[in-house]
């Protein structure tokens, strides 16, 4: 039977619902239990279940790994958090604030070791693909990462870097997702192939889309502050851009806001959103984020499957793109 995205969310809340980390120490497991709590699209797992089903009725035989890259997505997000000094996270506080940061950290490593035993209950047939592309996928993730706080401390980060390190430390856990869910579904290697295509570049466009919230979202549907990227000085693409843009006046306000250590943040805020204004970045973000989507859609439709069995798939894809959360 085919599913749509309602029913598989279902499923997956309901299965992560029934998962008990009350086990001890405490002050190790309910971290991990609230963070799971919090919510979240939880468009990884329904996209491992989306892509199965493009070739099988059952879907539910790759929930465990599904689940699995679930738990290792919210494992990053306590690590993130605390690297990045982040109060809020999906409109709560954040793992770190509630306990603290060393308990973050290491609540953390137990999500990940949960993750890679979920992962592992994929059909034995295909354990051996499944864990090496899930362990090639949380390593990509962790060099994704590094490149992200290389970059607090140059000044020449090019666009194309950033692009780079979007795609690993965002784009691949959605491709391998869907990746996943085609291995265990019986995708032809080709259509496994494209379907991790379209997550990279749908991730992409994800990305992109989620810079683009920080500045110009609506805090109450977007679940955390506005403007932590811009606080932080994060090379986002439409800094970066803007910067190669802006005339010697804006560039000047620009590195006058980002050498400042003691400011205010709303007026920072406001003082670089309105810069972002002026040189007109929000356009050609939005740009960019529609080439990788058009990129998605394309690997899409190269798939050996029915237009019947794709329109969940494509659904999912303009939800994402045209979110405000």
């Amino acid at each position: 039977m085919l599913y749509n995205f309602d029913q598989l969310l279902m499923l997956v809340n309901s299965e992560i619902d029934n998962i008990n980390f009350d086990k001890q120490p405490a002050g190790l497991y309910q971290p991990a239990q609230y963070a799971l709590s919090l919510g979240g699209k939880r468009v990884r797992p329904i996209l491992a279940l989306m892509a199965c089903n493009l070739y099988s009725d059952t879907p539910q035989q790759a929930m465990q790994p599904a689940i699995g890259i679930e738990i290792f997505h919210n494992f990053t997000l306590l690590h993130d958090d605390v690297m990045d000094k982040a109060d809020i996270r999906r409109g709560k506080p954040t793992v770190h604030k509630v306990w603290s940061p060393n308990t973050a950290i290491l609540s953390g490593d137990a999500m990940q070791i949960i993750a890679y035993q979920w992962v592992a209950q994929c059909p034995s047939a295909h354990l051996a693909e499944v864990i090496n592309l899930f362990s090639q996928t949380a390593l990509e993730i962790c060099e994704g990462q590094q490149y992200d706080m290389d970059f607090e401390n140059r000044d020449d980060v090019t666009v194309d870097e950033y692009l780079e390190m979007i795609r690993l430390k965002t784009a691949v856990l959605l491709a391998c997702a869907l990746k996943t869910g085609a291995i265990i579904g019986g995708a032809s290697d080709k259509d496994a192939d494209l379907l991790y295509e379209f997550g990279e570049k749908i991730g992409l466009a994800f990305q992109l889309k989620d810079d683009l919230l920080d500045v110009y979202g609506d805090p109450a549907k977007f679940g955390k502050a506005i403007g932590g990227d811009i606080t932080c000085n994060k090379k986002t693409f439409m800094l970066i851009k803007s910067l190669e843009l802006a005339n010697p006046q804006q560039k000047g306000q620009f590195e006058a806001w980002l050498n400042k250590t003691d400011f205010d943040r709303e007026e920072k805020v406001a003082a670089i959103t309105a810069l972002y204004n002026e040189v007109g970045i929000k356009a050609l973000c939005e740009e960019k984020i529609n080439e990788y989507y058009q990129q998605s859609i394309a690997a899409l439709n190269g798939l050996n499957v029915t237009s019947e069995r794709k329109a969940e798939l494509l659904s999912l894809a303009d939800k994402l793109m045209y979110r405000e959360s």
